[in-house]
């Protein structure tokens, strides 16, 4: 049998399976069908007080058994709930994965509830000694494993039975398309012939909620939850905190075909690239992300023509959208304009961790069902960015290609290129 090559001689990298769960539900056929339908999954928060917060609503998903467990507990749910429906897909035995796992979360720390814990616990004496006295000096195996990073990943490498040590990666808000970045590179480089990559996100927290309140990046349309997200709308104001995850199962063409796996598409290229100029800030010109959209079109080996979508990172942040506008539109100069380009933050919120691999499901989706979803909200266009978003009403279309970008706090750019077809 014939090797499966692309233009670089490397194995192409097919996608055999996909999971998703987001505020709008668990598994793709209700996904799909509430963001096909334009639905918003935004609403107001009830899982922690929020009467002090100037941002009272979220993209939470409560309807899950450790929804109210803290964020580790309920990362560890939605990563396995998308992974268990991407197995199935591919047609894989979901105790026996047989290949190595890429897990994209966010950064880990105590929950509430372990810190009372501790504080209950305490002795009379004040401050950081008395709550350093008390941890020195009780056996909490579970706070231990819930505050080390890896936790998560080994847990699930366990329950799949991945191979390898898995790898936990927190690159801010292109965490998700990393850790599909680095299950492509494991398959090209001949180190596996199948990979599982997860984003997933529970940490929609009071704590986080206040941290990008304070760096007003946080969108505070509290009367109408549906309605805040409005990436690329003029009277745009922020984005929408949510969770989720999305798992895909990577595989070279060449093992899916001889097992006989369907294959829903492929990734042909991906790019990365650091923009070292600000914490949370963009480069005003945009030429780190430039340079992640370029260095994606050439892994892919694809001209910019070849683009029939683009899956927006479509944040609804002022200077986000202003700056990705800038860098597409450098990119693909005038045709820019004509190609269908939509936000599915739009509807789901800003997923952190998980939002990379959420979007590129949703891109592959697309391109299988011949529908792009829509960017809702859109009621008051920027004239300053010209973008067909797709407004607020689906749209049939033929995608053969899609660009879906990730661009995040710090610096970190991963834009993916997917193809319905090999070649």
């Amino acid at each position: 049998m014939a090797r499966h090559t692309d233009h670089l001689g490397r194995p192409i990298v097919a996608v055999t399976g996909i999971g998703i769960v987001t505020s709008l539900g668990v598994g793709k056929t209700d996904n799909w069908a509430a963001l096909t339908s334009g639905k918003s999954g935004i609403r107001p928060i009830s899982r922690f007080p929020v009467e002090h917060l100037n941002t009272r609503i979220a993209g939470l998903v409560d309807f899950l058994g450790s929804s109210n467990s803290g964020p580790g507990a309920l990362t560890y749910e939605l990563a396995a709930t998308a992974a268990r429906e991407s197995l199935a897909q591919a047609g894989l035995d979901g105790s026996g994965f047989g290949g190595p796992l890429f897990l994209a979360s966010p950064p880990v720390e105590l929950d509430w509830s372990e810190r009372f814990a501790l504080y209950r616990s305490s002795s009379e004496e004040e401050g950081y000694r008395r709550l350093l006295a008390v941890a020195r000096g009780q056996n909490h195996d579970t706070f231990f494993l819930n505050t080390q990073f890896g936790t998560i990943a080994d847990r699930l490498a366990d329950d799949f039975g991945a191979t390898g040590l898995p790898v936990t990666l927190s690159t801010a808000c292109a965490s998700g398309a990393t850790a599909i970045q680095l299950g492509v590179e494991a398959i090209r480089r001949g180190e596996c012939t199948r990979a599982l990559s997860i984003g997933a996100d529970g940490s929609a927290t009071a704590e986080a909620l206040i941290r990008f309140s304070l760096l007003s990046a946080l969108s505070t349309h509290n009367e109408e939850p549906s309605k805040a997200s409005k990436p690329f709308s003029k009277d745009r104001d922020g984005f929408v905190l949510a969770e989720g995850a999305a798992a895909l199962v990577l595989e070279s063409l060449e093992s899916a075909l001889a097992r006989g796996a369907e294959v829903i598409g492929v990734l042909s290229g991906c790019g990365e690239k650091a923009d070292d100029f600000h914490r949370t800030r963009s480069k005003p010109d945009g030429s780190p992300a430039i340079a992640a959209v370029r260095a994606a079109l050439a892994d892919a080996g694809a001209s910019t023509d070849r683009i029939d979508y683009v899956n927006a990172h479509g944040t609804s942040t002022p200077e986000n959208d202003k700056m990705e506008h800038l860098s597409l539109s450098t990119v693909f100069g005038e045709r820019m304009r004509k190609i269908p380009i939509s936000s599915n933050k739009s509807m789901i919120g800003h997923t952190l961790s998980a939002a990379g691999a959420i979007e590129a499901a949703v891109s592959l989706m697309t391109m299988r069902e011949g529908v792009i979803p829509p960017t809702i909200n859109y009621d008051v266009p920027d004239p300053a960015i010209e973008l067909d978003v797709v407004p607020n009403v689906k749209r049939s279309a033929d995608v053969g290609m899609v660009l879906s970008n990730s661009f995040g706090f710090g610096g970190q750019n991963t834009c993916l290129v997917m193809a319905r077809e090999p070649g």
